[in-house]
Order: C-alpha cells, then structure tokens, then sequence
C-alpha cells in the first residue's frame, strides 16, 4: 500500500472515530490538516479540505445541528474529500 494511501485510511478512522465519538473534533480537524499536507494531491484539493475544515471549527461552536452548518453534512463531505483523493492517489 502506497504512503498516500495509507495516510488517507488513516483520516479515513479518525473521521469514523470522531463520528462515533471517540475523537474530538479538534483533534480530527489537526490529524486532517497535517496529513493531507504530506498527500500528492492538485491544490484544489487542499482549497476545498481547507474550506470544509474551517467549517468544521465554525460549527464546533454550535451544540446543535444549525441550518449554516451540518455536522453530519460536513462527515459526508470530508468522507467524499477522502474517496476522491484516494481515487487520484491511487
């Protein structure tokens, strides 16, 4: 198995793990950023995981579900950050 996908497997749990509750999302968010710096990726990449992150931390401010900000919505899409990524590593 190539580095890169190692390294996004490796997101890939900490994503579950802070779905289950297991991971706080701060932590998440930092595993996240440093690891998808190391991926061989298009720099579009890193712009939408940066966008998706930010709005991880903005909605850690909300105890609840808020109409700006889904934190299920936003698990989907770092999960669909992470497919897509894994099919351009690949």
């Amino acid at each position: 198995m190539s580095n890169a996908i190692h390294t996004l497997e490796r997101m890939t749990q900490a994503l579950k793990a802070c779905q289950q509750g297991q991971l706080a999302q701060n932590q998440l968010i930092a595993q996240w950023r440093s690891d998808a710096a190391s991926l061989p990726l298009p720099a579009p990449y890193g712009e939408v995981l940066g966008n998706l992150l930010d709005r991880m931390e903005a909605s850690a401010l909300f105890s609840e579900e808020s109409c700006s900000f889904s934190q299920k919505g936003l698990f989907d899409n770092l999960q669909l950050w992470a497919d897509k990524a894994r099919g351009q590593c690949s």
